[in-house]
C-alpha cells in the first residue's frame, strides 16, 4: 500500500513509518517545510495547503500532527496553538482528501481520550458523551474537522489515543528519569484513572484501523485495563526496583502546571470497546507488561544508534 502520514517526526509517527516500511509499504511523509528527501511532500496546515501530488494514489492517510498537549504551560497563546494545529490541520487534510478524483480508502485521524473529560470512576467507551472543558472542546472540534472526508465517502476513523507508554518519548519519556532516580510518586490523590496503551500495541492498532474495512468513527486506542495513577506508580517502582514515595500534592501541580493540572488530575477510565469487538489482539494487557515493553524498546533504540 501507499500510505501518507502527517506527524511522522513524532513518537508515534516515527514508529508507525518504521513498522509500515518494514512490511514493504510505501510511505509518503507530509512535512511543514521544503522536502529534503524523496519520500517527503510539503503541506501547510494553517494555509490549508497540500502539495500536489501529495495524497494522490494513496490507499490510506494517517493524520497524527498536532502541537504537544503538555509541551508548554497553557497560556492563551499556546491553547490557541493546540486547537489550531489540530482543527486547521485536520480540516486541511480532510478537504484535500475529499477533492481527489480517486480518494484513499481510509483516513485515520488522531484524537484523544481527552474527549471524555473527567469521568471519575465511570467506564468510558466510544458511545460516552464528550466532557466539558478545554480539551474535550478541542477534541470535539478536531474530530468534526474530518467531516469533508467522510462526506466524500472516505472511511474515516477517529483514533482516540490514550497515554502511550514508551521508553523514548511522550509523557512517559519525561517520567522515566524521575522514577529511575527514586523521585517518582503518585500525582495528587493517585485515584484518577489513566488510559494507557503500549507503543507497540498503539502501532498495531493504527495498522488494524487502516486494514479493517468495517471500522469507522471513534475508536478508543487504549489498553484493556485502565489503571489508576497510584497503580501506575507502583508498577513503575516495581519494574525499575525503585521507591515511589515522592508524592506530588495537588496544589503543587496546580502551581507548576496551571490549567493543565486539571487534566493531569482528571480521570479517564476509557476502554477499547470497539477494538475488542473487532477482535484486535493486545500484546500488553496490563500496565506492567506495557512498562516492560517500553524498557525493551528503549534498549532496542540504543542498539540502533
Amino acid at each position: 500500500m501507499r500510505i501518507a502520514v502527517t506527524g511522522s517526526t513524532g513518537l508515534i509517527g516515527k514508529a508507525l513509518v518504521r513498522s509500515l516500511r518494514a512490511d514493504g509499504h510505501e510511505v509518503v511523509r507530509l512535512v511543514r517545510r521544503p522536502p529534503a528527501a524523496p519520500d517527503e511532500l510539503t503541506w501547510d496546515p494553517k494555509r490549508g495547503y497540500v502539495a500536489e501530488p501529495g495524497l494522490a494514489d494513496c490507499d490510506a492517510v494517517v493524520h497524527l500532527a498536532g502541537a504537544g498537549i503538555g509541551d508548554h504551560r497553557w497560556t492563551d497563546a499556546y491553547k490557541k496553538e493546540i486547537r489550531d494545529s489540530r482543527v486547521l490541520g485536520t480540516r486541511t487534510i480532510a478537504e484535500a482528501v475529499a477533492t481527489l478524483p480517486d480518494p484513499p480508502r481510509v483516513l485515520v485521524s488522531a484524537s484523544g481520550v481527552g474527549y471524555y473529560g473527567d469521568g471519575g470512576d465511570r467506564v468510558l467507551d466510544e458511545e460516552s458523551p464528550a466532557g466539558a472543558g478545554f480539551l474535550p472542546t478541542v477534541c470535539a472540534e478536531w474530530e468534526a474537522a474530518t467531516a469533508p472526508a467522510a462526506a466524500a465517502g472516505v472511511r474515516t476513523v477517529l483514533a482516540r489515543n490514550g497515554l502511550v507508554v514508551s521508553g523514548s518519548g511522550g509523557a512517559w519519556g519525561r517520567m522515566w528519569p524521575l522514577f529511575r532516580l527514586g523521585l517518582g510518586g503518585r500525582l495528587g490523590s493517585g485515584r484518577q484513572y489513566w488510559s494507557w496503551i503500549s507503543l507497540r500495541d498503539h502501532i498495531a492498532a493504527l495498522r488494524f484501523l487502516i486494514e479493517d474495512s468495517a471500522l469507522a468513527g471513534p475508536v478508543n486506542l487504549t489498553g484493556p485495563l485502565p489503571a489508576t495513577n497510584r497503580e501506575v506508580t507502583a508498577a513503575m517502582g516495581h519494574v525499575l526496583h525503585r521507591p515511589t514515595v515522592c508524592a506530588v500534592p495537588e496544589f503543587a501541580l496546580r502551581l507548576v502546571l496551571g490549567e493543565l493540572a486539571q487534566d493531569v488530575l482528571g480521570s479517564q477510565r476509557a476502554v477499547p470497546k470497539r477494538l475488542v469487538a473487532a477482535s484486535f489482539a493486545f500484546t500488553d494487557g496490563t500496565i506492567e507488561s506495557a512498562l516492560r515493553a517500553a524498557l525493551d524498546e528503549n534498549a532496542a533504540d540504543h542498539s540502533r544508534r
